[in-house]
């Protein structure tokens, strides 16, 4: 069994905004790009979870209008992390003493009265124990934090990951990864 994990493309925002869980569209040509791209490569009879953000949903409809044989959920646990009050600022904006703070407890500090790193790997984890139970292949259409905590997962085996040990690699907007469950 396989796991498709799939970033959205590239949203449209500005460089340097903080838009963690905020919700903002994707460039449609990346998305329609990324989703015959996928199309050709996913298996038959798939099953594809979609964050409920609008970068995510807009991929899910492009890749459905091609590949009709394939079911979608929306999983409000494949999220982007929320920076709470810090999403729709630029990092300048939200000032270097706050992402210090962030940076200094990571794993447990809410960003702007957010979610908390811990709080994003539970929930991702969840959802991977999920697909681990599925005899279908899952696609997950996802975003970077979403893909990041899934491989931190992944690595630590059975063990509860350490927030501490974030991966800082994630796919490019519009490219995934596929791990074997």
């Amino acid at each position: 069994m396989q796991l498709w994990l799939v970033r959205h493309a590239q949203p449209l925002v500005q460089p340097g905004v903080c838009y963690g869980a905020l919700d903002v569209p994707a460039n449609p040509q990346a998305t329609q790009a990324c989703a015959e791209r996928l199309a050709h490569a996913l298996p038959s009879a798939a099953v594809v979870h979609c964050s409920p953000l609008q970068r995510c949903e807009q991929l899910c409809e492009a890749l459905l209008r091609l590949r009709p044989d394939l079911a979608s959920k929306t999983d409000p646990r494949l999220a982007e992390m929320a920076f709470g009050a810090w999403e729709g600022r630029t990092w300048d904006a939200v000032g270097q003493p706050a992402i210090d703070a962030w940076v200094a407890n990571f794993g447990h500090h809410r960003p702007g009265g957010g979610e908390s790193a811990h709080t994003v790997l539970h929930r991702v984890g969840a959802a991977l124990q999920e697909a681990q139970a599925q005899t279908q292949h899952g696609v997950w259409l996802t975003h970077a934090g979403v893909i990041r905590a899934a491989n931190l997962w992944r690595a630590g085996g059975r063990n509860v990951p350490n927030a501490a040990d974030w991966p800082a690699h994630a796919p490019a907007f519009g490219q995934w990864q596929v791990l074997d469950l």
